[in-house]
């Protein structure tokens, strides 16, 4: 199942990155990867990153698995299919819920081979990737110890809503031409990210899909957000920590607060930063990124114990070799 691509180690030695390619069910690539904390150095927990729409996790989420590692927490990553380095007709969804059993099985291959199963598990959403999330918990609704949602996309806004029987006209569209580019949305990169480095990196990322949404792509998203909405925000019930701009266009902020109110969580925050965008994490001011990270690995350390569930990063090295031999064995090499 599992190819290895790269890997690599901070100038400043203050974390390790690594990646590789596996199979999902279908037999298609995935691109996945993982920054861990130096060598030596103790492991709080796991954080598994579930990326946004048209975008990937080594590049677009890179600042987010840096500043993890360095805080003390094994970060991986997945490609979904058609994005970022994995395969798949970039930009397309076919099935949201394919997305999420691939993610699920990638997630539960990484948790098997960790040598210490009492380390915390955490998953982090960004923007589409909260819907991800929200379903992981709800596909393994004990299994995580938390998660956190950045801006994340769980109800589309009442004055967004379409009408029922454009929803029907958009269900038969898809069955004619799934692929087609035809969907009319505004420039999403330069609402997201306040700083036009930002905006430049992601437009000159080839990994990243910048045409129209596909008429399936999008059938799935309005599909899943509705379906969050009726019939998955009253059943969350893991901890969880939301952070959210004040000022975004992209996901909004009610809906967010929508979540917060409707979770059965006992354990649950919701962080409004006034006058921010919706890339917290990336595409915000150096100040703004910081403050964000300030509150999601303060959010994480209260909730990850430091007895005996401490890995070393050494050791997570090793079990992600273990990992290999594990896919090898059990699935079809690449």
């Amino acid at each position: 199942m599992a190819s290895k691509s790269g890997s690599g180690v901070a100038e400043d030695g203050s974390y390790e990155y690594k990646e590789e390619f596996v199979k999902n069910s279908r037999g298609m690539k995935l691109f996945t990867c993982r920054w861990l904390p130096a060598k030596g150095h103790a492991v709080k927990g796991q954080v598994f990153i579930c990326h946004g729409y048209a975008v990937e996790c080594s590049i677009t989420m890179r600042e987010t698995g840096m500043r993890l590692a360095r805080a003390g927490y094994a970060v991986h990553g997945v490609d979904y299919e058609g994005h970022g380095k994995s395969e798949g007709l970039q930009g397309y969804i076919p099935s949201f819920d394919v997305l999420v059993a691939d993610c699920d099985a990638v997630f539960a291959a990484v948790v098997a081979c960790t040598a210490n199963t009492e380390l915390p598990r955490f998953l982090l959403g960004e923007s589409m990737g909260g819907a991800v999330a929200l379903l992981l918990h709800r596909t393994r609704p004990d299994y995580w110890t938390g998660a956190v949602l950045v801006a994340p996309m769980c109800k589309i806004a009442e004055e967004m809503r379409p009408h029922p029987v454009v929803i029907s006209v958009l269900k038969v569209m898809t069955n004619i031409i799934p692929t087609w580019k035809i969907v009319p949305t505004a420039d999403v990169i330069d609402a997201a990210n306040r700083m036009q480095e930002k905006r430049d990196e992601i437009r000159n990322n080839p990994y990243c899909y910048k045409g129209k949404p596909r008429l399936q792509t999008a059938y799935e998203l309005l599909r899943v957000s509705l379906d969050i909405e009726n019939n998955v925000l009253k059943k969350v019930s893991l901890p969880f920590l939301i952070v959210h701009g004040g000022d975004d266009k992209v996901t909004d902020p009610s809906v967010s607060d929508l979540l917060y109110r409707s979770a059965v969580s006992e354990d649950k925050k919701l962080n409004l930063y006034l006058g921010m965008w919706h890339a917290l994490t990336s595409g915000e001011t150096p100040e703004n990124i910081h403050t964000v990270f300030q509150d999601i690995t303060s959010w994480l350390d209260q909730r990850s114990s430091m007895g005996s569930s401490v890995a070393v990063s050494g050791d997570m090295s090793s079990e992600m070799e273990q990992k290999a031999k594990h896919d090898e064995q059990h699935f079809e090499k690449i």
